[in-house]
């Protein structure tokens, strides 16, 4: 069964508002696992409103950024799963490319539309 991977800021977490919870109820309705994926300071979770993430958080506090493939690749790595094992939504096009170079199958949200009827579509056919 594929982990969903899951963008934290601008998709899963509305910053200074926390979870979204139209989306995490979807989410919900899978059954797969999810890690979210963010690269904030641990310190500064609180702030973000990462501290109430219902889901595995994996950061690596900027070091590198999500637009290195670096970071994709050291995920993978520290969770024990393939790339082929994973889908991933982000709402970051130069964070997709990173993903993508990972050989990560991706899918671009539109954190301004929050259009959670085609995020599913992209659930629905790659999992």
């Amino acid at each position: 069964m594929k982990t969903i991977l899951v963008d934290a800021i601008g998709a899963l977490v509305i910053e200074g508002e926390g979870v979204f919870k139209e989306m995490h109820d979807l989410l919900e309705t899978f059954p797969n696992r999810k890690i979210v994926l963010t690269g904030a300071k641990y310190e500064h979770f609180k702030k973000l409103g990462l501290e109430g993430v219902p889901y595995e958080v994996f950061t690596l506090e900027h070091d590198p950024e999500k637009t290195d493939p670096e970071y994709f690749k050291i995920m993978l790595k520290q969770f024990d799963i393939s790339n082929n094992d994973v889908i991933y939504f982000e709402h970051n096009p130069d964070a997709i490319k990173s993903a993508e170079a990972a050989g990560i199958k991706t899918y671009y949200y539109d954190s301004s539309r929050k259009d959670l009827e085609e995020l599913l579509a992209f659930l629905n056919t790659n999992l």
